[in-house]
């Protein structure tokens, strides 16, 4: 029997390097955390803020860690142009494209605006003031105009474009895995994809590791330094 061209040999390659994977799951739990005990108020509110500053540090880790991390944890392995994305949309992709690697277009969008969202999320809840009993650490830097529009993007509009964004993403998950047949959620979890043979692995060794709890630590640190500037 012929042997099958490359292009036809699978490999279990490793793509999400393990912080990637912890960041991800770490975010969901506190992102489900923060929604939760934004509704419930009272009490909560002391894990609410907790939770609000994990968030602030992961935010921070994955900006370094998108630029020194695995190579498909990195921003420029998903940062794709308008050409592309067309091509990915029209079903055209190149080999060079590694759509099918890391983060499609579509997925990179989300990635992207869900971080984003995220960060001005945390920014306002850093200054906000419900004029009950909670307010934000650097509230008393900001205006009280400023502390109210903060306010009510925080527990308004913000918090639904967030919930919306990750029911999207829910949403996609399901649908790549009902329609075509592609577990986005496995290799989450395990870190590996069966890939054509030849493409790129992401470190995640020992080395790898230890930058990325090098990393959030700084990170945790100077979380601590901007939330103690209100006190």
């Amino acid at each position: 029997m012929p042997t099958p061209p490359d292009s036809e040999l699978l490999a279990t390659t490793r793509v999400w390097d393990l912080p990637t994977r912890l960041f991800h799951w770490v975010l969901v739990v506190a992102v489900v955390a923060l929604v939760v005990t934004g509704h419930v108020g009272g009490g909560a509110m002391t894990w609410h803020f907790r939770c609000g500053y994990v968030v602030f540090t992961l935010l921070l880790f994955r900006l370094l860690w998108g630029l020194v991390g695995g190579r498909w944890s990195r921003f420029a392995s998903f940062a794709y142009g308008p050409s592309a994305t067309m091509r990915y949309l029209r079903g055209d992709s190149r080999t060079d494209d590694w759509h099918d690697v890391g983060h499609n277009p579509l997925g990179s969008l989300s990635v992207f605006a869900l971080l984003a969202l995220l960060a001005v999320q945390v920014a306002t809840g850093l200054v906000a003031d419900d004029e009950i009993a909670n307010t934000g650490p650097l509230n008393r830097f900001v205006s009280n105009t400023i502390a109210g529009k903060a306010t009510f993007w925080h527990a308004d509009v913000g918090q639904w474009i967030i919930v919306a964004l990750a029911v999207l993403h829910i949403g996609a998950i399901l649908f790549y895995l009902h329609r075509r047949g592609n577990n986005l959620v496995r290799p989450m979890l395990t870190g590996d994809k069966s890939l054509p043979a030849g493409t790129p692995a992401a470190s995640d060794g020992a080395a790898t590791r230890l930058l990325a709890l090098l990393i959030g630590a700084v990170c945790a640190g100077a979380v601590t330094w901007v939330v103690a500037l209100g006190g």
